[in-house]
């Protein structure tokens, strides 16, 4: 089984537990359409990435069920995000945000128990590593440095930029190298740094790409962060020093991977991962 059917496998073992006669239909039906079909799955890809890098174990498991804990939070994330007292977003990959499709009561209830499953599927599958996944999932939702905190700052009369995207986006790209790390029993501090210019860089990336790039390209609204008044990297420093930050930041990521085996297969990664941020038609346009 590859990588991705792997992501997926666990993803719909752990969708498939919670869908019963017993079950509300609605409800059960809101959390699969949340989930599938998903994006690039760029999550869980990075901590089984980095869990393959710190380790020679066949059997990567604990970095499995971490990775698919990472991605319900960010799902979860999402429904969140697109609810009318947030983003007023009726639109999610191409198709009805949770919200619009479920209404909602459905798409608060979903979202919630979203959060609850990911740190179920750490139940069933981490292992020995749970109490530190369990601790660095926490960590990525909750304040002072979460998601939640994420959102929140966006109720603030004053947002400072560089907290709040790192808590909106880097939180959970920070957990994805430090659960990589620690669900294999390496240390997770030497991988923060990554998981840091990660998130910047794909923060980045969905400002330009919020700003500049049409709602059929995106799959959800655009210009979202004009609309609600929030900072964001093209409005401190305009599109050509977005783009040069986000070059920056990208670089910082290839040079944040800690010497290890598998740490030239890493970068590989990050700089595959970076073509998919800014479209080339993007940079062309602007430099």
């Amino acid at each position: 089984m590859d990588l991705d059917a792997q992501i997926e496998w666990m993803l719909e073992t752990t969708l498939a537990g919670t869908e019963s006669p017993a079950a509300p239909p609605k409800l059960a039906a809101a959390l699969r359409h949340a989930v599938f079909p998903g994006g690039a799955r760029v999550r869980p890809k990075l901590c089984l990435a980095v869990a393959a890098a710190c380790s020679d174990d066949d059997d990567l498991t604990p970095a499995l069920a971490a990775g698919a804990a990472i991605e319900l939070l960010h799902c979860a994330s999402l429904v969140h995000d697109d609810l009318p007292c947030f983003d007023d977003a009726d639109m999610r990959r191409g198709r009805a945000s949770v919200h619009a499709g479920y209404g909602e009561p459905i798409a608060v209830l979903a979202g919630d128990a979203l959060i609850a499953l990911s740190f179920a599927v750490l139940a069933d599958h981490a292992g020995a590593a749970l109490p530190d996944l369990v601790r660095i999932l926490g960590q990525a939702t909750c304040p002072p440095h979460g998601i939640a905190a994420g959102q929140a700052w966006e109720s603030e009369t004053e947002i400072r930029l560089d907290d709040y995207h790192h808590a909106k986006t880097a939180a959970l790209f920070v957990a994805s190298t430090t659960a990589g790390a620690a669900s294999v029993g390496a240390d997770p501090a030497r991988w923060q740094p990554l998981g840091e210019a990660l998130g910047a860089a794909y923060q980045t990336a969905d400002d330009l790409r919020d700003a500049l790039l049409p709602a059929s390209a995106l799959g959800k609204p655009a210009s979202q962060d004009a609309k609600h008044e929030r900072p964001s990297a093209v409005e401190q420093y305009g599109v050509r020093g977005a783009l040069k930050k986000l070059s920056d930041q990208i670089d910082s990521a290839a040079e944040s991977v800690p010497d290890c085996a598998g740490a030239p297969a890493l970068r590989t990664l990050v700089f595959a991962q970076a073509k998919r941020l800014a479209p080339d038609s993007l940079a062309r346009r602007f430099a």
